[in-house]
């Protein structure tokens, strides 16, 4: 069986954030992945709570320069990598100044979602793919972590599926039980619709007039996984009804970690059966 190369793709992670149960999965999953034989590469955001000194963060600038259009404006992306030592492991950050430079991650001082949530999803989503085309590094697994990722299933089978450094890659889903789509606004199909997909391309991300992060992910995902005990009834009557393959809540992440890795070797049925 050939080496996978994995993709984690999440909105948090420690010790740079620590925002939810996402942040210890982003961290300890990649190191198991890496130290059981995959080749992994981490990508999230560069929050402006993220200390660039302390965690010693320096732009990659071979990576860097390119610009993202998020509702008909251009938006530079700059990207910046810190290691964790103790893991052996690098992480890429996304940044922009409109989008990450102020201090606080998806609500202002008041706890108000900041209206623009949707807006740095989107050039998230974007940027990431991107950036994966820069690194010249195909995939086999891109495992996503956090609503803010919800996008990237989508865009790999629509905008982005005659990229042929993505021909091969097959998309996971984690769903956790938060998600700040209850906050955008009417615009966020026309926004999220990139690369001239038309808005009809994210039906399944709108129910009755609201925005449905998870269940659009679902569809468009290869695999899921359940990351949390609790989800809201409508996101569980999604992965029940779904006939992609789903792995199972699983609170032990000494248990959690291993199936990960027999969950993607399974989605390539060929090399298993070799």
């Amino acid at each position: 069986m050939s080496k996978k190369k994995v993709l984690i793709v999440t909105q948090e992670m420690q010790p740079y954030t620590a925002l939810s149960e996402i942040s210890e999965i982003a961290r300890k999953l990649p190191q198991h992945i890496q130290e059981n034989g995959m080749e992994i590469r981490i990508l999230m955001p560069r929050f402006g709570t993220i200390n660039e000194r302390r965690h010693r963060l320096h732009e990659v600038v071979r990576l860097s320069g390119m610009n993202i259009i998020v509702d008909d404006d251009d938006y530079p992306l700059i990207i910046k990598v810190a290691s964790i030592p103790e893991a052996r492991m690098q992480v890429y950050f996304l940044d922009n100044e409109d989008f990450f430079k102020r201090k606080q991650i998806f609500t202002d001082a008041n706890e108000k979602p900041f209206d623009d949530n949707a807006d740095r999803m989107i050039f998230f989503c974007k940027g990431v793919l991107e950036t994966v085309k820069k690194f010249g590094w195909p995939p086999d697994i891109i495992h996503c972590h956090g609503w803010m990722t919800s996008l990237v299933p989508l865009y790999l089978k629509t905008a982005y599926k005659s990229e042929p450094l993505f021909q091969q890659s097959k998309v996971v889903y984690s769903v956790y039980d938060k998600t700040m789509a209850g906050t955008f606004d009417d615009n966020f199909l026309t926004k999220a619709s990139i690369n001239n997909l038309d808005t009809s391309d994210l039906d399944t991300y709108q129910e009755d007039g609201a925005i449905r992060l998870h269940q659009g992910a679902i569809t468009f995902a290869d695999g899921l996984v359940r990351g949390s005990e609790n989800l809201d009834d409508d996101v569980s009557t999604a992965l029940n009804k779904t006939d992609k393959p789903v792995l199972p809540y699983e609170g032990d992440l000494e248990k959690l970690f291993p199936a990960c890795m027999e969950f993607y070797n399974a989605l390539f049925p060929e090399e298993v059966s070799e």
